[in-house]
């Protein structure tokens, strides 16, 4: 086995200092313009075929080795959330915006995984796709980027694909992966209930649709707990509701709800997308009332491909130690949306603890802290998987 790590620690001091950049131009969303002149800065003059987005801010770049063989693609997100930091860090962002979810560690991480390629490109056999993805946090980024040829980028698609996350709750250093199903769908169902409105005073000459709503909403949480198997775990929760009343003496004619939908299946998501509306409608008509619903489809359930999963983990374990490598027990029920390119490719995505000494809040919280010294760690994974996974052939 090659390995990347000595290297890893000589580019440490410059990975560390470009994620820092990185977490100060934090942006959200598909158009990254800043971020995206980092990462072509950083892409800049290392011999690579380089390609930007038409309309969003992502970047592609190719590595052809002087060896033949086949294509490994790997992945990082760009962007941030609109969350006003709270952390206190020295280099915090002052935007209103804030790299909650690690994204920015895993720019930097990538970019040190291209640099310890690029210095092997004499013995690298195959090619190696950099995706750098903008808009992961609910934008679908990954699908935008499939749908305008990533796979085609390199001249064949990639026979396996590899991402890492870091997570601030996990001891700095622990790498935790499964096979088959990684992380939940994610989907929404939103749902308007109509009656009549009327007089606050005289709800007997009306038809209230908010109590109707009440019944609604202890249905939904009930559903997965009644209607779908205990062994398929399903996380539907209520996240928004409002009404048309804008006084408080006036009933409301209509009230609006959306619930989050997180499920681990097909099957499941099926289910709850043919039978939930159904319940909710006879719920409704059985008070007098109406109900129109509609079904937002987003992220896939992220699944990473068993065999590819086990040369993951063998990999890990001989760069590692078994000690540090974790075989998570059950599915995270988040999203992720390298889930667009697992349905594509098979691959594996691997979670990295980042945990600062005196711990940090969990994921997308104002207060979320990373300890920047696994960029190292990082790097090399990356680079080794690719490594590893093009002699295979």
């Amino acid at each position: 086995m090659t390995t990347f790590q000595e290297d890893a620690t000589t580019l440490l001091e410059e990975l560390v200092a470009v994620r820092r950049e990185l977490h100060q131009a934090v942006e959200v969303g598909l158009d990254l313009p800043a971020t995206q002149l980092i990462i072509l800065r950083e892409l800049a003059d290392l011999g690579l075929e380089i390609t930007t987005g038409d309309g969003i801010s992502s970047v592609v770049a190719v590595l052809r080795g002087d060896l033949p063989g086949p294509t490994v693609l790997l992945r990082a997100d760009m962007d941030g959330l609109p969350v006003t930091e709270a952390t206190g860090l020295p280099f915090a962002a002052t935007s209103g915006a804030m790299h909650a979810c690690g994204h920015d560690l895993h720019m930097a991480g990538l970019l040190g995984a291209v640099r310890l390629l690029v210095a092997r490109r004499d013995r690298l056999a195959g090619t190696v796709v950099f995706m750098f993805q903008p808009g992961e946090e609910g934008q679908a980024g990954a699908r935008v980027m499939l749908e305008a040829g990533l796979l085609d980028v390199a001249g064949e698609r990639p026979v396996a694909a590899y991402a890492l996350h870091v997570d601030p709750s996990t001891r700095r250093g622990d790498l935790v992966t499964r096979e088959g199903a990684m992380m939940a769908s994610a989907n929404a169902l939103r749902v308007t209930v109509r009656g009549t409105g009327g007089h606050a005073a005289f709800p007997h000459l009306a038809v209230d649709p908010v109590p109707v709503a009440a019944h609604l909403i202890l249905a939904v949480q009930t559903f997965a707990a009644r209607r779908l198997p205990a062994t398929d775990q399903a996380v539907i929760s209520i996240t928004r509701l409002g009404s048309d009343s804008e006084a408080s003496n006036v009933l409301a004619s209509a009230v609006s709800l959306e619930a989050n939908i997180r499920t681990l299946s097909k099957a499941t998501l099926t289910t709850v997308r043919e039978q939930l509306p159904e319940l909710l409608r006879a719920i409704a008509d059985a008070h007098g009332c109406t109900l129109e619903s509609t079904f937002i489809e987003s992220y896939p359930v992220t699944v990473n491909d068993p065999a590819e999963t086990r040369f993951v983990l063998g990999t890990l374990d001989a760069l590692v130690g078994p000690d540090r490598v974790v075989r998570q027990e059950a599915p995270s029920m988040a999203s992720e949306d390298f889930a667009y390119v697992l349905d594509e490719v098979p691959g594996t995505l691997v979670f990295v603890g980042a945990a600062p000494e005196g711990g940090s809040p969990a994921l997308h919280s104002e207060r979320a802290v990373f300890d920047d010294s696994v960029l190292g760690l990082q790097a090399t994974v990356l680079a080794e998987l690719a490594w590893e996974r093009l002699q295979l052939r």
